[in-house]
């Protein structure tokens, strides 16, 4: 075999996401993509806002020593320093700029980190569904992930979590608003949350870490806020990425952001910073370091993405679909009205409408669709799902 046997293994079991992206694309070009739906990847469509495009050509224009050479490992000091100053409002305390580690996105945040805190043969837990990579990301470090089930309506199943810990436990990664059901951890689930961490803690005798991976912290809708992760407890550290905020997603830019009173500190951050380098990453982009610490706060207007939302889960409801009203990101997470997801998206795959099954999240019995798509999509899938939920809603 050319490749090794783990990872045709897990090339076997991989990302839904990307095997429906590549027989959408088969469709396409049998029908042509303007007749097929497709509601497969979470890839940003609205435009970067107009301070991007206009800050980027001031830093092209700019002369400055080594311009487009190699920067500190952690990130430019400025570009950390903006970013710690930005989290103080967000996380409603001081962060320190010492624990912020400019990363290549959210992906290699949380790669750093688990790079950091894990020793074979460790244990990640996290509630389903979860995104799928988290599986790989784990695994990467040596690490075992343990999913474990939801509470009603995908809240934090605090009992589920608490029976999970044991003395392998290292780390539990939340994910909110999350992928792929949109909810938001409330404010209640994530003080409880911390409050066990820290008893287990004591418990096992290790530090057992809060990981928030928070790509989507800005997408939220409805007057809602996602509640600050570091004032319930000291031992989390945050993954994050402008990815979806800015439509950055092809520019890999992101951050990790420790706790300022975490244990270990500076042990810690000097971890995060080695990890970084010998992981390949070596430094995030520096133009896009350059350009994110010039826009702290800014976001696109998402209330466009709200829009698609409201649109598209009215038409579900309409056309007899169980699906609740995602809080934030740019997901809905319908039922299947097949007690098989997998077979259930076939089924749509006839009618040229793409979707993911919740089993590549481990939210089986539920499919996700992903409403970062134009206007024109969603209006022209509104009465193909109206004629498959007749038939099978």
């Amino acid at each position: 075999m050319a490749i090794a046997e783990k990872i045709a293994q897990f090339m076997e079991r991989s990302s839904w996401i990307r095997k429906m992206f590549e027989e959408g694309t088969a469709l396409k070009a049998q029908y042509g993509a303007d007749q097929v739906c497709d509601f497969t990847l979470g890839n940003p469509d609205l435009a970067a806002p107009k301070a991007v495009e206009e800050e980027l050509e001031k830093i092209v224009r700019e002369s400055s020593h080594l311009k487009y050479g190699y920067m500190p490992n952690a990130g430019y000091p400025e570009t950390r320093a903006a970013v710690a100053n930005f989290l103080v409002d967000e996380q409603q305390m001081k962060v320190n700029p010492q624990g912020i580690v400019m990363t290549c996105g959210a992906g290699g945040a949380l790669n750093v980190i688990l790079k950091t805190i894990l020793n074979p043969g460790d244990e990640v837990i996290t509630p389903s569904p979860f995104f799928v990579e988290y599986n790989f990301y784990v695994d990467n470090h040596g690490g075992v992930l343990c999913s474990i089930p939801p509470g009603k309506d995908f809240a934090l199943d605090l009992e589920a979590i608490a029976s999970a810990i044991n003395a392998k436990t290292a780390a539990v990664i939340i994910n909110s608003p999350n992928n792929p059901s949109g909810v938001i951890f409330s404010a209640q689930q994530i003080a409880a949350l911390g409050k066990l961490l820290a008893e287990k803690s004591a418990e096992m005798g290790r530090t057992i870490y809060l990981i928030s991976d928070e790509p989507y912290r800005k997408l939220v809708y409805d007057g809602l806020t996602v509640p600050p992760i570091f004032p319930v407890y000291r031992n989390t550290v945050i993954a994050n990425s402008y990815s979806k905020e800015l439509s950055l997603a092809g520019e890999r830019i992101g951050f990790l952001a420790l706790h300022p009173e975490a244990d270990d500190f500076e042990q810690l951050t000097n971890g995060f910073v080695f990890s970084n380098r010998i992981l390949g990453f070596v430094n995030a982009p520096g133009i896009m370091q350059r350009l994110i610490a010039r826009l702290q706060g800014i976001t696109i207007d998402v209330a466009i993405y709200e829009c698609k939302r409201d649109i598209l889960y009215q038409g579900l409801v309409e056309a007899g679909f169980q699906v609740a009203k995602p809080q934030g990101a740019f997901y809905l997470f319908p039922r299947s009205p097949l007690t098989d997801d997998v077979e259930f998206v076939r089924e749509l795959q006839k009618y040229r409408i793409l979707a993911v099954p919740g089993s590549g999240f481990s939210g089986p019995g539920f499919f996700r669709l992903a409403y970062c798509v134009d206007d024109a999509t969603i209006e022209r899938s509104l009465p193909i799902f109206k004629e498959v939920g007749k038939k099978f809603c």
